[in-house]
């Protein structure tokens, strides 16, 4: 059962590995669109192809993460090893700092798309203003254009907003977890060593108790203080 449970954490390990290392070359490929000297309006077909690669790693990096703890919780508190939990919360914290570093290329290319657009809807409004000089319904129509473009930029930059917040909430929910396993396996180590529960009652019932005879003990000092008095 050991042998079995050992190989197949180290296969999900190595495919966790790997991932880790497909979402550092994505990132590195996302970031070029930030610094493209011709970044286009809208995002390219080849942008939007890893943008989509980069979530679909990250999702299946938190899908190896939670197979990796429930196996860790299969085993004992006593056969289990510190190595592997150290692993698996260095595993968490890539995720969160892969999530983090996301959102923030993310940010960055919209903001550089926004930059690049800005000169050249300067001029267009330019050349609006001049043009609906000579025809007003044309103006009205590059005056609803304007603010759909506006309402998308809005909606981008919420977007990124958001995308922090879950990668924040995330990185909670992975420490709750943490906290959560180490938790299990205390309480499962507690059931498998004998007496170990009935020990834990007798220390419980120990501090009550001196916690009975220290406030009896105050009470007759309150009371012989207000008699002496």
């Amino acid at each position: 059962m050991s042998a079995s449970t050992g190989t197949g954490w180290a296969q999900l390990r190595q495919q966790a590995r790997t991932l880790e290392s497909q979402t550092e070359s994505l990132f590195h490929t996302y970031s070029q669109f930030s610094t493209s000297s011709n970044i286009p309006p809208k995002p390219t077909e080849d942008e939007q192809k890893a943008e989509a690669q980069i979530q679909d790693i990250l999702e299946r990096r938190e899908a190896l993460i939670s197979q990796l703890t429930r196996l860790l919780d299969s085993e004992s508190l006593l056969t289990a090893s510190a190595l592997k939990q150290n692993n698996l919360s260095r595993h968490r914290e890539i995720l969160v700092e892969h999530r983090h570093e996301h959102a923030r290329l993310r940010s960055s290319v919209q903001e550089a798309r926004a930059r690049a657009n800005l000169l050249p809807n300067v001029r267009s409004d330019i050349a609006a203003y001049r043009s609906s000089q000579h025809n007003p319904g044309a103006a009205e129509e590059e005056y609803m254009l304007d603010e759909r473009r506006r309402i998308d930029n809005s909606h981008n930059m919420t977007d990124s907003v958001l995308s922090q917040a879950y990668a924040i909430n995330e990185s909670f929910g992975a420490q709750r977890e943490t906290l959560a396993s180490i938790n299990r396996r205390v309480v499962g180590a507690a059931s498998q060593v004998p007496g170990i529960n009935s020990l834990i009652g007798r220390i419980g019932a120990k501090k009550r108790r001196d916690g009975i005879i220290l406030g009896s003990f105050i009470a007759i000092c309150f009371l012989g203080l207000l008699y002496f008095r």
